[in-house]
């Protein structure tokens, strides 16, 4: 209840709360003016009650504090030589005035009021008591005033300075989360992209040549429509597994999730093409091992990536795919004997290019070396003929990135 009424008082306009401060000063310096008075006490006059009153209206301008402060010393120097009305315990007003000049002035104003306030209280002691016990009194009371304003300005600066970098966190935060998103975003594009364009491109193949085998050889025809339907559920499937995490309803919570293709499968994805018509060779050298599940997805894609390739735009008759295991990095190696770059359309298969005018084929193959700390190059193949994609994967994790 406290702290929600603290908090209202704490946004409420400044001027209210002004108001409400000089309405509470008010109150203190009334004190004096109606409780019960010794008889031979200072009269409580309405005219000496009136000046009080003068001397704690500037606190309503208190945000000024120089003006303020001069203000409230000028209406109390003409109550203390003109009147002999009731004392004060304490000078409320004056000590608001200099509390609101430490908390708001800068330093140099700060230095003068400081000199003048310690002057006007060393004369106004000599004009009441002239005692060294009420000097060293005011000079302590208006010293402490002082301070409290300085560690309340130093509590509003630490409090905006965690505020504002609160703030720059809570951007940095969101600008993080959106670049997340559009890095996954770009994934899932780049993922729905080789699916896609390797079974489309199989597809093609293989429905093109379904006419002509079902005139020559009935036999190859049910072939050809059989891989046709095979390549379609795979397609189906790979993309319901890596669109199924979009989802936030409950049958996509609970329905299973297969894992990404890895190397294991690049078996079936050879067999298929070779449904296509293409001689296809496999092999795999070195120290053959298990490698990460990210890594093998990107293993299985390039092929994936750069077959489709062969298959769309080669006119090859062979391809080969060739895995070299070594100590620390996996090169992949697919090489076809078909149209190099320079002819046919094949030009824009250069490195960083695409796969054809305004493909993303080999662009994607790049971004997945650099994601596990790689290279990718494409050109022609040995001795000049054909097409060859190289990309080489770093399989040590302490290692990417180096």
């Amino acid at each position: 209840m406290i702290r929600a009424w603290g908090e209202r008082i704490r946004r409420a306009d400044p001027r209210w709360r002004d108001l409400g401060l000089t309405l509470l000063v008010q109150v203190a310096t009334t004190i004096p003016f109606v409780v019960p008075r010794d008889p031979l006490d200072s009269p409580a006059t309405w005219t000496a009650y009136a000046l009080t009153t003068l001397g704690n209206v500037p606190l309503m301008w208190r945000r000024r504090p120089v003006a303020a402060i001069f203000g409230m010393v000028a209406a109390d120097s003409v109550y203390t030589l003109a009147l002999d009305g009731p004392g004060q315990p304490l000078p409320y007003a004056p000590l608001v005035g200099v509390y609101t000049m430490a908390l708001l002035c800068p330093p140099r104003v700060r230095i003068a009021m400081g000199v003048a306030v310690s002057g006007l209280v060393v004369a106004s002691v000599a004009l009441n008591t002239g005692t060294a016990r009420e000097l060293l009194f005011a000079l302590f009371v208006f010293a402490a005033a002082y301070v409290l304003g300085r560690l309340q300005h130093t509590r509003q600066a630490y409090t905006a300075a965690v505020e504002a970098r609160a703030a720059e966190l809570e951007r940095a935060n969101r600008i993080e989360a959106e670049q997340a998103a559009a890095r996954e975003r770009a994934r899932i594009a780049r993922e729905m992209h080789d699916v896609l364009s390797h079974a489309v491109s199989i597809m093609i193949v293989q429905a093109e040549a379904g006419p002509v085998a079902v005139r020559r050889a009935p036999e190859r025809a049910e072939a050809a429509f059989d891989a046709i339907a095979e390549t379609g559920r795979d397609a189906m499937a790979q993309l319901r597994t890596m669109l199924g995490v979009l989802r936030t309803d409950g049958a996509a919570q609970a329905a299973p999730r297969a894992p990404q293709p890895g190397v294991e499968e690049l078996a079936g994805l050879l067999e298929r093409v070779r449904g296509s018509g293409l001689e296809v060779s496999y092999e795999r050298t070195g120290a053959v091992r298990g490698l990460s599940a990210a890594l093998e997805a990107t293993v299985h894609r390039v092929v994936q990536e750069a077959l489709t390739n062969v298959v769309r735009h080669a006119g090859a008759s062979r391809v080969s795919v060739r895995l070299e295991y070594g100590a620390r990095e996996l090169t992949v190696t697919v090489t076809d004997d078909g149209r190099g770059p320079e002819s046919g359309g094949r030009g824009s298969r250069a490195p960083g290019s695409g796969a054809a005018p305004g493909g993303h084929g080999l662009i994607g193959i790049r971004e997945r070396a650099a994601a596990h700390g790689g290279t990718a190059a494409a050109g022609p193949g040995p001795g000049g003929s054909g097409f060859a994609v190289r990309v080489v994967l770093v399989t040590s994790p302490l290692e990417v990135g180096n």
